[in-house]
C-alpha cells in the first residue's frame, strides 16, 4: 500500500460529519484500538457493507458511532447476543463486537463465555483498561489487586478475570492479547481475528488515566504508555521468565488458533437436514 493510500485509511472508513471531535479524553487507548480494526478492516480489503460493528454500553461502546460500516449501538452486557443474531441472518457478514472489560465480563459474562462456547463466528474485541470509565471509575471484573478505584478506595481485594485465558478454555476459534502500546501488533492480531471461521477474542490492554491513572497517582498519559511497553513481554519470552518474574507482566501473544466448525454453518446444516425429512 502506498503512503498516500494509507494516509487515505481513515477517510475511507469513518463518518466524518458525525459526532466529530469524538467522546474520548485526549490520551486515551480506545481511539488506538479503533484505528487498528480499521486498518485491520483495510488489510483484509473487506467491503464496506460486508462489514459490521456492535457494541454494548460505556467508553468502548461509542466506536461504532464513528464508523462507516453497518452498525448498532446496544445494551449494557447484550452485544454478543445481538451480534449472534446478526450473524445467523446474515452469516456471511464480519461481524466485530466491540466491548470494554466492565460490558463484556460483568452483565455480559455469561454471553462471551457462551459465544465462545458455540464458536460463533463473531470478531470479539474487549479493549481492557480494568475499570468503569465512563460512569466514574468503579472496579471491574479485570481490576488488578490491590488497585485504588472509586469503589475500592482501600485497595482492590478481588482476583482478576482472566479474558483470553477464559476465551480459550471456553472453546474459542482463536485468541489474541496485546497492548495499545504495541499497535502495529494489534493490527495483525485483529486482521486474523476478523478473518477467522468462528469465535474469535482480541484482548487489547488500555489505560484509564481519567480515572483510575488519576487516583493511583500513575502520571500522564504518556507515563502510562510507557508502562504498557515496559512491563509487557511476548509469550516466547514469558516461557523463559520465572513465575516471579512474570507476577507483574501483561504477556502478549497468540494463545489459541484453531479450526473448529462455525456455528451458523452447523445450523445451515441443521435446517438442510430438516428440510430433506419434510419432504414427502
Amino acid at each position: 500500500m502506498s503512503e498516500r493510500s494509507q494516509s487515505l485509511v481513515h477517510r475511507r472508513y469513518l463518518r466524518h460529519s458525525k459526532k466529530f471531535p469524538n467522546v474520548w479524553c485526549a490520551g486515551c487507548g480506545i481511539g488506538i484500538v479503533l484505528g487498528a480494526i480499521i486498518r485491520a478492516v483495510d488489510t483484509l480489503a473487506l467491503d464496506k457493507n460486508d462489514v459490521a460493528m456492535i457494541s454494548g454500553i460505556g467508553c468502548t461502546g461509542r466506536m461504532p458511532v464513528y464508523v462507516d460500516f453497518n452498525t448498532m449501538h446496544t445494551t449494557h452486557g447484550r452485544a454478543l447476543a445481538f451480534a449472534t443474531g446478526l450473524k445467523m441472518v446474515k452469516p456471511g457478514m464480519k461481524v466485530i463486537v466491540v466491548m470494554g472489560d466492565g460490558d463484556a465480563l460483568a452483565i455480559g459474562g455469561n454471553h462471551f463465555i457462551h459465544a465462545a462456547r458455540r464458536n460463533v463466528g463473531l470478531a470479539a474485541v474487549v479493549v481492557n483498561n480494568a475499570t468503569y470509565g465512563m460512569t466514574g471509575g468503579q472496579h471491574s471484573p479485570t481490576t488488578p489487586w490491590g488497585i485504588q478505584t472509586a469503589t475500592t478506595p482501600y485497595g482492590h481485594i478481588e482476583q482478576q478475570f482472566p479474558i483470553s485465558e477464559l476465551a480459550v478454555t471456553a472453546g474459542a476459534s482463536f485468541v489474541a492479547r496485546s497492548t495499545v502500546y504495541h499497535v502495529r501488533e494489534l493490527e495483525k492480531y485483529l486482521a486474523r481475528a476478523i478473518d477467522k471461521e468462528g469465535f474469535s477474542l482480541v484482548e487489547a490492554i488500555a489505560y484509564c488515566h481519567t480515572t483510575m491513572g488519576r487516583i493511583n497517582r500513575w502520571g500522564t498519559t504518556s507515563d502510562m504508555m510507557r508502562h504498557l511497553k515496559e512491563h509487557s513481554v511476548t509469550s516466547r519470552q514469558a516461557k523463559e521468565m520465572s513465575p516471579e518474574e512474570r507476577r507483574d507482566m501483561i504477556v502478549r501473544g497468540v494463545f489459541a488458533d484453531r479450526d473448529i466448525p462455525e456455528y451458523t454453518q452447523l445450523y445451515d446444516q441443521i435446517i438442510e437436514r430438516a428440510q430433506q425429512e419434510a419432504l414427502p
